[in-house]
């Protein structure tokens, strides 16, 4: 795992001292090279680790459901989860704006918004008795297909919920999930051997097609968003490690680079899934029940980084607008950038999208969002790192607290 992770910082380097050499000296031949090489070589990764996320989030949860058991500890468990979530995301935000009403970032360049637009139609934002019953899926199978992971997770949890209630009436369907468990985290492992070729790409295609200009243009915002980010992962995560799990958080993040690393290039909470999971387990040594429960739920309702750049994002459009935000609009986006966390799909660039729904809820130019495109992508795969960091945080912190929690024992077929 450490020469794997040697191998994607390297490639990470390697492709944005290529990706913006190109950019820089070569433009002319970026585009091509871009389309018949960086692009497909990110892309496959990408395809090949997303083809994993629906397996690993099913059959994870499950096993990690029926092997917690007892009911009132799943309960617990799951409070613990969604509390610790949102606690994060609510001081994720605060630290975001406090920093973008200190630094001002849209009072740097008055002039941005003549600058080339791209068009956001913001959605309306369902209400939460609507989310509430769309957890609830009609049809599993179709769920799946279309990718609806709170359905998933909601049929996963009541799945493994049977499972753990008829104990050994179903041991055979709970050895099935075993062994498919088995078999999805060894595919995981031959695909992890392509990720320092697919984090080349990514890299070498994101910041090639950004290019010095729009990095330079947008330098202020990036740098506040990229402060608040780093902020959050040290102060916030690094309290929760040092003081609540009594751990060294230099010990933590050295230990989960390589999964922040693959985060980093993928820009997906979703396709990182199968590493995090790993990571936290084999490095951090997190119990395999409460991980397999803990951060499929987080990939999905843990938005952390979304919810900083959200927060930065609104503030520098209306510094930029010349629009004063009021205290209660303040509170709007707050409240808001929480919820908009919860079923918020874990892929690249949705945070976008959901940022146009914060825009259009406090009355902002949701076409303002072309501002901020230039550096998004750069700014996606950190805060990606980010949000499965808290994820591990949160898996660390429930593992290290639920005494109880046993590793299911191998059965005699296993140590055969």
């Amino acid at each position: 795992m450490k020469n794997l992770t040697k191998s994607i910082l390297i490639a990470l380097f390697l492709g944005i001292v290529i990706g913006l050499g190109l950019n820089l000296f070569a433009p002319e031949i970026f585009t091509p090279i871009d389309q018949y090489f960086f692009a497909p070589l990110g892309d496959i990764f990408l395809r090949l680790i997303q083809m994993m996320v629906i397996p690993i989030v099913f059959i994870s949860i499950v096993l990690g459901v029926a092997n917690l058991g007892d009911p009132k500890k799943l309960g617990r468990i799951g409070g613990k989860t969604i509390l610790f979530f949102l606690s994060t995301t609510a001081i994720a935000i605060t630290i975001a704006m406090s920093l973008a009403f200190l630094f001002q970032p849209g009072e740097y360049d008055p002039d941005l918004l003549n600058s080339e637009e791209a068009t956001f139609e913001a959605e309306e934002a369902p209400s939460v008795v609507d989310t509430l019953i769309n957890i609830i899926p009609t049809n599993p199978i179709q769920a799946m297909t279309s990718g609806e992971m709170l359905q998933i997770i909601f049929f996963a949890v009541f799945l493994g919920f049977g499972l753990a209630i008829l104990s050994k009436k179903t041991d055979r369907v709970l050895r099935l999930f075993e062994q498919a468990n088995e078999l999805v985290m060894y595919l995981i492992q031959i695909i992890m051997y392509t990720a320092p070729f697919g984090a080349f790409g990514l890299i070498a295609s994101a910041v090639g097609g950004a290019g010095i200009d729009a990095i330079m243009q947008m330098l202020a915002y990036f740098l506040v968003v990229l402060a608040g980010l780093i902020i959050h992962a040290i102060i916030t995560y690094g309290s929760v490690i040092k003081f609540m799990i009594k751990k060294s958080p230099l010990w933590f993040f050295k230990n989960f680079s390589p999964a922040m690393s693959v985060a980093f290039g993928t820009a997906s909470s979703s396709g990182t899934l199968p590493v995090s999971m790993k990571t936290a387990q084999e490095n951090l040594g997190v119990r395999k029940p409460v991980s397999s429960f803990v951060q499929p739920l987080g990939a999905t309702i843990n938005m952390d980084g979304t919810a900083i750049m959200q927060g930065v994002a609104t503030v520098f459009i209306a510094q930029v607008s010349g629009v004063d935000l009021t205290f209660t609009q303040i509170i709007t986006v707050v409240l808001i950038a929480i919820l908009a966390s919860v079923g918020t799909a874990g892929v690249p660039g949705v945070g976008l999208i959901m940022l146009a729904m914060v825009l259009d809820q406090v009355g902002l130019p949701v076409e303002a969002i072309g501002l901020i495109l230039g550096v998004d992508r750069l700014l996606d795969m950190t805060r990606t790192a980010v949000n499965i960091t808290g994820d591990a945080t949160c898996a660390l912190l429930i593992s290290e607290s639920e005494g109880d929690v046993e590793e299911k024992k191998p059965s005699i077929s296993d140590e055969a």
